[in-house]
């Protein structure tokens, strides 16, 4: 099999294929008791996504248990901010704390010089994992879209509706763009070192994309993806970029129009005719079954499987989730869920 064989490059290529890959966010994780065990010898979370022998075997005991069609490398978004000088830390119980940047002569404390020493074990672990995926199964590497970082480095913690970002967005967009102009260039140069390091698909989390209102969306989300997609396509014509602006609602075409990535993926609050009619004609499509479906099992998530799969898989689909895998989700719902799309027809 080469590299152009594999389902999930057809699929984002345009193909349909029947029944259609599957791969879920989060699918190497803390839902796994293999996952826990190796957590506990590494003394912090960073340190573990910094450790490529152990980055590499969380990337790969989904794959032992399940087969997926892709193999997502196992890391953070928030690398960029750490690899930039920021202040973080991961809270047990609590999440991901750094130190809050607020206004333009803030941003002075970060940069690029050191970015690809101190990336250099997430590279480490493509080169890895390129080596060792089965031949059929395609790695994707990752990262925070611009705005979506922004959202914890501004606001220094996880919150529902980040308002210190917006706000700064709002009142000093002089200053907010040059966090975000950063961002972009640091992107580009990051996800291009992926590529070169074997990562064959990229996407971009924009999983803050929701909070915003429509002009603000364009400004934040559409217009620094698009400069990502861009700058990556120009140098990287091959590799496709799957967008995922969570919670972009009605502005998930207008988002796959004018970035011009190679698939959306898709949270679960959009109806599956709209995702038919006005999104697939523009590209592929990934996700949209609700984790909490794969959280329940039984009839509730073979319902959403067949919603998704009746609806979508005539044409360009990836089977996915909405969002990632719950931490309390129990192992053997992710087999029902693959043995219900390969029983499909």
């Amino acid at each position: 099999m080469t590299s152009n064989d594999k389902k999930m490059l057809r699929v984002l290529r345009g193909e349909s294929i029947n029944p259609p890959p599957v791969w879920l966010m989060r699918q190497a994780g803390r839902y796994l008791p293999e996952y826990r065990e190796l957590r506990k010898k590494s003394k912090s979370f960073l340190d573990f996504c910094y450790t490529p022998e152990m980055a590499i075997e969380a990337t790969l005991q989904p794959l032992r248990r399940y087969g997926f069609d892709a193999a997502i490398m196992f890391s953070d978004i928030l690398v960029i901010p750490d690899a930039l000088g920021q202040d973080v830390s991961f809270v047990v119980g609590e999440g991901p704390k750094l130190e809050p940047i607020r206004t333009k002569e803030a941003l002075s404390g970060l940069s690029m010089d050191g970015l690809h020493d101190h990336l250099a074990p997430v590279y480490e672990v493509l080169k890895g994992l390129h080596r060792e995926l089965p031949k059929e199964t395609a790695l994707i590497g990752f990262a925070g879209a611009p705005w979506t970082l922004a959202c914890y480095m501004v606001e220094g913690k996880g919150t529902r509706d980040f308002q210190e970002p917006r706000s700064w967005a709002y009142t000093d967009p002089e200053g907010f763009g040059a966090l975000i102009d950063l961002l972009v260039k640091s992107l580009i140069s990051y996800l291009s070192r992926q590529i070169e390091s074997g990562a064959e698909i990229i996407q971009l989390f924009d999983s803050w994309a929701g909070v915003l209102s429509p002009d603000q969306f364009r400004k934040w989300v559409i217009d620094p993806n698009r400069r990502v997609v861009e700058a990556l396509k120009k140098a990287h014509p091959a590799i496709p970029i799957i967008g995922f602006p969570r919670g972009a609602g009605l502005l998930y075409a207008e988002f796959a129009r004018e970035t011009k990535v190679d698939a959306v993926s898709v949270d679960q609050t959009v109806p599956v005719d709209w995702i038919r009619s006005e999104l697939q004609p523009i590209c592929a499509v990934q996700g949209n079954i609700d984790n909490l479906a794969l959280l329940a099992g039984g009839d509730a998530l073979e319902r959403e499987i067949d919603v998704a799969m009746d609806a979508l898989a005539s044409g360009p689909y990836i089977v996915n989730l909405g969002h990632g895998i719950l931490q309390t989700t129990p192992p053997e719902h992710v087999d029902a869920l693959l043995r219900r799309v390969a029983g499909a027809r």
